[in-house]
This record gives structure tokens, C-alpha cells and sequence, in this order.
């Protein structure tokens, strides 16, 4: 059991350091590619829900009221 405490502790350590000292992978990366994975992303998900809305045959039941009945709960 010490030996697992022990390791855990040397990761989170190790976990810490890293963050506290930046990461390891280059800062420039957000610069170079982040608005081109925003705009992907958002083209992406447009598609899909744009095929969702148009192309599936979904039936969007957006409100129940004044379809739904209630059955009477006691029979006379």
C-alpha cells in the first residue's frame, strides 16, 4: 500500500508541476489552428443537425397541449 500512496503522490506531483509550469506541447498551437477547428466544428454540427431536421422523418412533437386527453379515473 505504500508503494501505490507513494506513486499516486509522485504523479499528482508530477501532474501539478506540469501545470503550474506550463505544458508541454507548444503554446502557438490555439494561434495556428484554433479558429480553423471552431469554424470546422460549427460546420460540422450544422450539417448534422441540418440532416437530423430535414432527411430523418422525425416526427417533433413539440408540445403536448391540447393534444393529449386525460382518461377519466373512475368509471360510473
Amino acid at each position: 500500500m505504500y508503494r501505490f500512496a507513494k506513486a499516486a503522490a509522485n504523479i499528482s506531483g508530477q501532474a501539478v508541476q506540469q501545470v503550474r509550469h506550463g505544458s508541454t506541447t507548444p503554446q502557438d498551437f490555439h494561434s495556428k489552428y484554433g479558429m480553423g477547428l471552431l469554424v470546422s466544428g460549427a460546420v460540422f454540427c450544422t450539417a448534422v443537425w441540418g440532416y437530423v431536421l430535414t432527411q430523418t422523418g422525425i416526427t417533433w412533437n413539440l408540445s403536448p397541449v391540447g393534444k393529449v386527453m386525460p382518461k377519466p379515473w373512475r368509471e360510473e
